[in-house]
């Protein structure tokens, strides 16, 4: 089965990583979906990202090994409504990936390095993150500080984050796996800071976080 990894790490998160090569059919036979979950599912229209969301749960229930139940709020967020344990969840057409800790909020993203992130750079970076980017090293910059903010993005679990003016993630150079340094700032301009974890999976980079 492709499940790539199930990480039990220090601070007692739990990540996990599936490869999504199954068809529709066999990843709902690996889901075992609820009735609740069930209902959710046709809100899905889009094949991929029925494979991508189906995967999710499959690999929540190796994580766990056994049925957890993973429901979504209105704004799109998992959450177990058991409330054993905090969760995060990022897919790519490739793989999907989960964050799980029973106490701390966490977040999790996975993008894949051969992504354009023109984008990223015009609306995300600040000045200061822009003028810190190598010629060298500025694709992999570019999608682990991506990465980075999406992760701390979902442990916020704010609305209406500004990733250029209120998320900052200091200068480094990219490796195979590592830790960022980064801070968010909210509105009342009250800073805190977080590391973010980092590795390589095949042509993908995984940015996780707990707090």
């Amino acid at each position: 089965m492709p499940v790539i990894e199930i990480v039990r790490h220090s601070d007692k998160s739990v990540t996990a990583v599936w490869e999504i090569t199954e068809t529709e059919n066999e990843l709902l036979h690996e889901a075992a979906l609820s009735g609740d979950e069930l209902k959710e599912l046709p809100a899905t229209t889009n094949l991929q990202r029925r494979l991508e969301r189906l995967a999710a749960h499959a690999l929540l229930n190796r994580a766990f090994d056994k049925k957890t139940v993973m429901l979504h709020r209105n704004n799109g967020q998992p959450f177990l409504p058991d409330n054993t344990a905090n969760i995060s969840v990022t897919h790519t057409q490739r793989f999907a990936a989960i964050i799980i800790h029973e106490e701390a909020s966490a977040g999790i993203d996975m993008e894949a390095l051969s992504r354009n992130f023109d984008a990223v750079e015009r609306k995300a970076l600040s000045d200061e993150e822009c003028r810190y980017l190598s010629g060298e090293h500025r694709n992999r910059q570019l999608c682990l500080l991506w990465c980075a903010k999406e992760t701390l993005y979902k442990l916020i679990g704010e609305s209406g984050i500004d990733f250029a003016q209120q998320l900052f993630v200091e200068k480094f150079t990219p490796g195979q796996k590592g830790q960022l340094n980064a801070a968010y700032t909210d509105s009342e301009g009250r800073e805190r800071a977080f590391i973010v974890h980092y590795k390589q999976i095949h042509d993908h980079m995984m940015a996780w976080s707990v707090n």
